[in-house]
């Protein structure tokens, strides 16, 4: 059975900053009646699974404000109005931590909040990774972390990786590529 969609009549741009635009739709539901509806709109991301050849996989620990705690997270970022995923996944790679690769596969796309965005993420496996020079934002400091994947399902399990979008990038990891514990 298809579900009914909805219908947008109107849309306006509320405000703007460099990172994302909040946006107010006016649309009608398949019922007939009219209302609001509230989102954010961006250009997307790209989160990427950095996998060392010992099989050990790089994530970063930061600072999230938000939530004013650490936060345990594979390297992600957010794109720029034309750029592409696969050269924003090299650039945040580079960013955060401080690797290059020479072998990127993308796993999948997933959406990190539906009911609040309808941005894209893409998700990649990096490998044959090499070091390089680290530039991070004047707003980010990051502490490089490498993991076997039973110490990510560990985290995992006892809250310590807590981000969502790392969480979904996880998932994908394990569906697509799958694991062999080391």
């Amino acid at each position: 059975m298809a579900l009914r969609r909805w219908q947008k009549l109107s849309e306006q741009v509320i405000h703007r900053n460099p990172w994302w635009t909040y946006m107010r739709d006016h649309v009608r539901h398949p019922g007939g009646t009219e209302g609001e509806y509230h989102f954010v709109r961006t250009p997307g991301s790209v989160m990427i699974i950095p996998r060392r050849e010992d099989g050990r996989f790089v994530l970063v620990r930061q600072y999230r404000y938000l939530n004013d705690r650490e936060s345990v997270e594979f390297p992600a970022g957010g794109l720029k109005h034309g750029q592409s995923p696969a050269g924003a996944a090299a650039a945040e790679l580079a960013e955060e931590a401080a690797l290059a690769a020479a072998h990127w596969q993308q796993i999948g796309v997933f959406n990190p909040f539906n009911g609040v965005t309808e941005e894209l993420c893409h998700c990649f496996l990096a490998e044959d990774l090499q070091h390089c020079t680290a530039e991070p934002d004047d707003t980010e400091e990051f502490e490089i972390i490498s993991c076997t994947a039973h110490e990510i399902d560990g985290m995992i399990k006892d809250g310590r990786l807590w981000d969502g979008m790392s969480l979904a990038a996880w998932s994908l990891y394990r569906a697509v590529v799958g694991e062999v514990y080391p």
